[in-house]
């Protein structure tokens, strides 16, 4: 029954689908981390094609690229993880608060607010001690001290924990029975 009720389309027809007009590109959405991050993306795939390019094409494979690379994928998960916590985009579990009142639902929201700032900040200070130890040693095929990929690392978790912090305040604003994405339960 339900294979009836679907209408069949041509090739054309599916192919012409995705030619809907989408509008104007807004991308004032978009902080400093989102646009650092992608700079940082398209650095470790250039990194990446350089190394398969020197390798397979070449026969005689560039040591610099794989180091490199591995150093920018660390950089872009953790700004990638400042993106998520700003958009509130991290997974979560929230089938037992869907279950809550709305009244404590919201106060449940705000101490896991307080939790995860108080998680951000401490990952910050052990960041902060762990550059301190090893922030001066240098890589191993570049001559470049490792501090860089760790302070990046550790803005990270700084701005994670402001983030946060900027989270707690506007689910303090929040009515008590609105969701995080504006629509009332």
């Amino acid at each position: 029954m339900a294979d009836e009720q679907q209408t069949l389309l041509s090739v054309d027809e599916m192919a012409h689908a995705f030619e809907e007009d989408v509008g104007p590109v807004d991308l004032s959405t978009h902080a400093v981390e989102d646009w650092i991050t992608l700079a940082i993306f398209w650095t470790m795939a250039g990194c990446v094609f350089l190394q398969f390019f020197t390798r397979y094409a070449l026969n005689n494979s560039l040591a610099w690229t794989e180091e490199i690379a591995a150093n920018c994928l660390v950089m872009v998960v953790f700004l990638g993880s400042a993106m998520c916590v700003r958009l509130a985009r991290h997974i979560h579990v929230d089938f037992v608060q869907q279950l809550l009142p709305p009244d404590i639902r919201r106060w449940l929201v705000l101490v896991v607010d307080l939790i995860v700032i108080g998680f951000f900040a401490y990952a910050s200070w052990l960041m902060w001690r762990y550059v301190a130890i090893v922030g001066k040693e240098r890589m191993v095929t570049v001559d470049l001290p490792r501090g860089i990929v760790f302070y990046i690392v550790l803005a990270a978790f700084l701005l994670m924990s402001v983030r946060s912090v900027q989270n707690f305040i506007r689910d303090r604003k929040r009515s008590p029975g609105e969701t995080p994405d504006g629509s009332e339960s």
